[in-house]
This record gives structure tokens, C-alpha cells and sequence, in this order.
């Protein structure tokens, strides 16, 4: 069996590189973390990976606006071999400020801006899958954490008309079980109609401001003690997994079968 091999990027502030490439690998891929700088002198090239990743953290320390410096970086130097990669049958997924990097990149849509209290929130949100993405493929609803201070999303009518007529819109904040067993509010950044992630490139290219590869397991869940119980009261195994592995389990298949 040939592993998929996954490019996650690194530095500037990019700081979820390594449990990034931890989901992929356990996901049966053969992840590779990679300094931007080792792309932009050549000693790493976009083409000779499947999959693409740009992770959370704090690029540039949010100074100019999150992931507008990083963007700047991919256009000056990679826009070629970034343009080539999305336009063949590779998976891409940018996570938190991996999601505003796409966006300000202009691979996706639109922009993420202050949340509507101005505030960083680090919290778990539910989600609503719709429309068609390779990396959501088989999931309904997830729950996964935020940690961001930049994720409102908004785009002008134009971009929302044309992301609904392409079903771009895959995920959306939405009161479900973590939000109910927590009494919180389903869409605590203010996001233009409830939107989380987007997708585009005919489902290729994902971008999402919850962190699947915070969720791998069972026991990240914030409510995993009341679910054990529950489960052991069934007789029923507990998982191993937690929601997010199967956004990574789902890229690497898309290779594999």
C-alpha cells in the first residue's frame, strides 16, 4: 500500500503542526512538516506531495491581520506551484488560521474578521455538514473546539450567492449536543449565516475554523466522562476515536480507494 504523503506547513507562528501531522498519520498517511522557506529556496517542492496542509496558530503574530502576511508570503514566492497543486487531483485543508491564509490567498472566498465580541474564544461548537467535500464525506454533524479570535466569517452578496450555488458552504455552527450540555451559544463569533468552512476546487480544497485534529480522540471530548458512562451502562466498547479523526481518515482514502 502506498501511504499519501501530506506537506504541513511551518513557520512565521504556525504552531498545530505536529498534531496535525499526528491526525494524518494515524489516519494511514505519511505526513512531512516543512518550513516555508524550504519550499520558497526549492528545497521542497509542492508537486511531490498529495495533500497540502496549513495549520493553526499565529502567523506573523496576527499583526497585519490574521493570515494576511503568511498569504502574501505563498503569492510572492509559491503562486505558481500553489495554483498547479490545487488544479490537479490533490486535497487541500487550511484549519483556523490555515483557513484565513486560503482565504487571503484568494483560494477561497471571502474573509474572516473580529469575532463579534472582540474577544479571543477557545471553546467546542457543533457543526452541520451540507453540500459535498472529499474531507467530509459520510459526516452529518461534528463537534469539534475554536480557539480563535479572527473567525466571523463574511463575504458580500455576490460571493454568498455564489458559494450557495456551488454548495460551497459545508459547514455551519448549530445547536447541538456539546452546545445543549453546556447551555452555550451555537455561533459564539458572530459568522455571516452560521458559516464554519467552505469549500471549493469541486470539493478539493477545505477550509474550516474548528480544529478536527484537536477532537482525535474519544476522550478530547469535553462530555467523554457522561458518554463512557453510557456507554458502559450498554455494554457497548468505548471508541477510541473522536470526531475529528475521520476529516483526516476521509483525505487519505480519497488516495487510497
Amino acid at each position: 500500500m502506498i501511504h499519501p504523503k501530506i506537506i504541513i506547513l511551518s513557520g512565521y507562528g504556525l504552531n498545530c503542526e505536529e498534531e496535525t501531522a499526528h491526525a494524518f498519520n494515524l489516519a494511514g498517511g505519511k505526513a512531512e512538516i516543512v518550513h516555508i522557506n524550504d519550499l520558497v529556496a526549492g528545497r521542497k517542492k509542492l508537486k511531490n506531495y498529495e495533500i497540502l496542509a496549513v495549520p493553526g496558530g499565529f502567523s506573523y503574530g496576527d499583526d497585519t491581520g490574521s493570515g494576511k502576511a503568511y498569504a502574501n508570503k505563498l503569492k510572492n514566492h509559491l503562486k505558481e506551484e500553489l495554483n498547479e497543486f490545487v488544479l490537479k487531483d490533490k486535497l487541500v485543508i487550511g484549519i483556523c488560521n490555515g483557513f484565513q491564509i486560503l482565504t487571503q490567498t484568494g483560494l477561497l472566498p471571502g474573509a474572516l474578521t473580529t469575532n463579534k465580541n472582540a474577544r479571543y474564544l477557545d471553546r467546542w461548537v457543533d457543526l452541520k455538514i451540507s453540500g459535498k467535500s472529499f474531507w467530509l464525506k459520510g459526516i452529518k454533524k461534528l463537534s469539534l473546539p475554536i480557539a480563535h479570535g479572527e473567525g466571523k466569517y463574511f463575504a458580500d452578496k455576490n460571493i454568498l450567492a455564489g458559494l450557495k450555488k456551488e454548495n460551497g458552504i459545508v459547514l455551519k455552527y448549530v445547536k447541538g449536543e456539546i452546545c445543549e450540555y453546556q447551555d452555550l451559544e451555537p455561533n459564539p463569533n458572530g459568522a455571516m449565516e452560521d458559516i464554519a468552512g467552505l469549500t471549493g476546487y469541486n470539493g478539493r480544497v477545505l477550509g474550516l475554523m474548528p480544529h478536527p485534529e484537536r477532537a482525535m480522540f474519544f476522550h478530547h471530548l469535553p462530555n467523554w466522562p457522561v458518554r463512557k458512562e453510557k456507554l458502559s451502562r450498554k455494554g457497548s466498547p468505548l471508541p477510541e476515536c473522536g470526531p475529528g479523526m475521520r476529516v483526516f481518515k476521509n483525505a487519505v482514502d480519497y488516495f487510497l480507494y
